[in-house]
């Protein structure tokens, strides 16, 4: 018996944090489902990864709004996905003027923005409630940087008594990953370069980069991570454990995808194969069985020698999961 399509049996909330982790700095986590972050200066807000939709957005708004009435002016973009960024428009009543995104980032919602937006809201149902509010694709005010990694390319934002410095410290869960860094405070942002305990979802992923991306972050030293998915880790052990875990799932997972080209496997036996190693270490996070068909899939690919992801649509997410999660 087929396994129920990605997360659409997934239908029970999670219960929301809103925590503060500095004096500026909090953390919006929901056990795993896809976290956000913000940044609160005494001028002016920022939030870290939007929602996936304007009404699911309307709870982190009314969350900041119980600590402060400053205007929500600033809308970090971490990376393409719908599920982070579909939510984007909901700010604009908030004072939002601007939504920031890296180079990369735009590239990819140029080329495959529509295509992710039915994708995810077919995978996630739960986490894409309100999506008749969704105006349309999200589309950045500001884009930074020339695609090259490094803080060469950044950008600073001063909101109030904090400053945010933005930038793509490399290529991994997608090649425009995005990071917020309030040096001042020690706090990162990462979007989902990093996670912890839960599904590291690697379908657009450049898996040989990743490895070095999160070398470049650990050099931060940050002493808080707000991860993709997982709780906000706080001290600077911890932040390494959420690192080494990312690292772990990636490079393992890439390693069964080059061991299964080179054995001349078809999809399906490299399926069976990553198992062996996968599942024994992370079998137990949430949301392993939705992202363990698309990692396996992108890792084949990607041993292969397919350096651009090929773009997930609707009917490919099918023909893949009757194929692997029969």
């Amino acid at each position: 018996m087929s396994k129920a399509f990605a997360s659409q049996a997934d239908l029970q909330d999670k219960k929301i944090t809103f925590e503060q982790l500095s004096p500026h700095c909090w953390a919006y986590t929901a056990e795993g489902d896809p976290n956000s972050g913000v940044i609160i200066g005494e001028k002016f807000i920022m939030v870290s990864d939007a929602t996936a939709t304007p009404a699911m957005a309307q709870d982190l708004i009314k969350r900041i709004r119980e600590v402060s009435d400053k205007p929500i002016k600033y809308v970090l973009l971490t990376h393409y996905h719908a599920v982070r960024v579909l939510g984007a428009s909901a700010y604009a009543a908030e004072g939002a003027t601007e939504v920031i995104a890296s180079r990369g980032t735009h590239e990819l919602i140029v080329e495959r923005g529509a295509e992710d937006m039915q994708s995810e809201m077919e995978r996630f149902p739960r986490l894409f409630r309100g999506a008749d509010s969704v105006p349309g694709l999200t589309w950045p005010t500001m884009v930074i940087g020339d695609g090259t990694p490094g803080r060469q390319g950044s950008l600073t934002v001063d909101l109030g008594g904090v400053k945010v410095e933005i930038w793509h410290p490399g290529q991994g869960h997608t090649r425009g990953d995005t990071i917020a860094w309030v040096e001042a405070e020690k706090v990162l942002f990462s979007g989902d370069l990093v996670e912890y305990e839960a599904g590291v979802y690697t379908g657009d992923a450049q898996l040989e980069e990743w490895p070095a991306t999160l070398e470049a972050l650990r050099a931060l030293n940050a002493e808080y991570i707000v991860p993709g998915r997982g709780e906000a880790m706080k001290g600077n052990a911890n932040v390494n454990k959420a690192l080494d875990y990312t690292k772990r799932w990636v490079t393992t997972l890439f390693q069964a995808g080059k061991e299964a080209v080179a054995a001349n496997m078809d999809l399906k036996a490299a399926m069976a194969h990553t198992r062996k190693s996968m599942d024994p270490v992370f079998g137990h996070v949430f949301i392993y069985e939705h992202c363990l068909p698309f990692d396996v899939s992108r890792a084949y690919d990607e041993a292969k020698g397919i350096k651009n992801p090929r773009i997930w649509t609707a009917e490919r997410d099918k023909e893949m999961w009757a194929a692997l999660q029969a």
